[in-house]
């Protein structure tokens, strides 16, 4: 049977991986590949939310250099923002 939440999970992985530029498909791609598995329903919705932005915005959120606006999920941007993408092993 076709596990529709692990084929949302796999693109989403995808999508984060290859976002634009190498520093956010590390970055944005390596935070993915660790939470995906984990997050809820709701949290799938605002992380694909948050992809159909614009890449430089979103790197930008997840360095601190500005503050995402409020109808992004600041407590996933936070997540974001507390990954370190030179643990990944």
């Amino acid at each position: 049977m076709i596990d529709v939440a692990d084929i949302r999970r796999k693109r989403l992985l995808h999508r984060a991986r290859y976002r634009g530029f190498k520093e956010a498909d590390i970055v944005i791609g390596g935070f993915a590949e660790g939470a995906l598995p984990g997050m809820s329903e709701p949290e799938l919705e605002a992380f694909e939310a948050i992809l159909s932005l614009n890449d430089h915005d979103i790197y930008s959120w997840i360095l601190g250099a500005s503050e995402p606006p409020a109808n992004v999920d600041a407590g996933l941007i936070a997540k974001m923002r507390a990954f370190d993408a030179s643990r990944r092993a």
